[in-house]
């Protein structure tokens, strides 16, 4: 027997006629008599008595009926039960997020998901890729969202999209519209100190092409950074969506490095031994959906590559 044949069954004994039942559920009446026979035959015994005014129930009958209104009540009530829960579970998630991804949709991802989970007392840390690692390996957040993570035994990494990072100059100087490599050994660079993520992979795309860095400041501070380069104190490399705010008023140039390009990765890491959970998952979800969302727009204007399943 299934829910329905027993939903079927109460109409059709609570209205004491196949008729007004077939009548009220909007089937044939040979059709729900199939049914209510198909029933007897399952459970093996008569359920109603069949007469000229409608029907009447057996004992057995009133039995199935009895029961059958309690299984459709708890079928009934499991739906709003499991959508009550969802709404109102309580539980903690901390998670990490860099200052640029931060500054771009930290505000509606936050938002999103405190509309779907209002329950749950969210914990936003903001740092660079490297403390953000260390956060996650100490299990002071659940997940982190890193730049250039390093492939480490302690850690899954989840690359969701990649970019070439630009050289940024002051407004004003004469900087040519294409780099390379090479040419970067020939300018005064502010750049993070190690183990910045971003110097490494810097570090790592100079040393590959036998190019010497000449650095001028080590700052991790990318604010701080785009300060410095506007006052003419150096070049620095960033992600092109680092910079877009002060290239669109005119307060920074940036070119592209080709030949090859620097790409800067993005990505999610969590602990290898950790254990995902619902809120892990939707948080990961709802990040996905806004960066895709970002990269396809106007606004990103560089050459992304997203990395991610298509499905997230």
């Amino acid at each position: 027997m299934d829910i329905r044949e027993l939903r079927n069954f109460i109409h059709v004994a609570r209205s004491g006629s196949f008729s007004r039942a077939a009548s009220e559920l909007y089937i044939a009446q040979p059709a729900l008599s199939r049914q209510i026979a198909k029933l007897e035959s399952e459970i093996g015994v008569p359920l109603l008595v069949r007469h000229g005014r409608g029907v009447t129930l057996t004992a057995a009958g009133s039995r199935l009926l009895e029961r059958a209104e309690m299984i459709a009540h708890m079928v009934g009530e499991t739906g709003e039960h499991v959508r009550a829960s969802a709404y109102s579970e309580r539980g903690y998630l901390a998670v990490g997020l860099p200052p640029t991804i931060g500054s771009l949709i930290g505000a509606e991802l936050i938002a999103d998901f405190r509309k779907q989970w209002p329950g749950v007392l969210l914990h936003v840390c903001e740092g660079l890729s490297s403390s953000l690692q260390e956060w996650v390996l100490d299990k002071r957040v659940d997940l982190a969202v890193v730049y250039n993570q390093p492939l480490l035994d302690a850690f899954n990494v989840r690359p969701l999209l990649s970019e070439p990072m630009v050289l940024v100059g002051p407004a004003g100087t004469k900087i040519r519209h294409k780099y390379q490599i090479r040419d970067l050994a020939n300018l005064p660079l502010i750049l993070p100190g190690l183990p910045h993520s971003n110097r490494r992979l810097i570090e790592h795309a100079a040393i590959q092409h036998g190019v010497r860095l000449r650095i001028e400041l080590e700052v991790d501070s990318v604010a701080l950074t785009k300060q410095l380069v506007k006052s003419g104190v150096g070049y620095s490399l960033l992600t092109y969506v680092a910079v877009k705010n002060e290239i669109d008023r005119g307060e920074l140039i940036a070119h592209s490095i080709e030949r090859p390009a620097i790409r800067s990765t993005v990505a999610i890491t969590t602990l290898r031994d950790g254990h995902s959970s619902r809120l892990v998952d939707a948080w990961i979800k709802i990040l996905c959906q806004k960066l895709r969302r970002l990269t396809e727009s106007e606004e990103w204007q560089t050459d992304v590559v997203w990395l991610a399943p298509k499905e997230e």
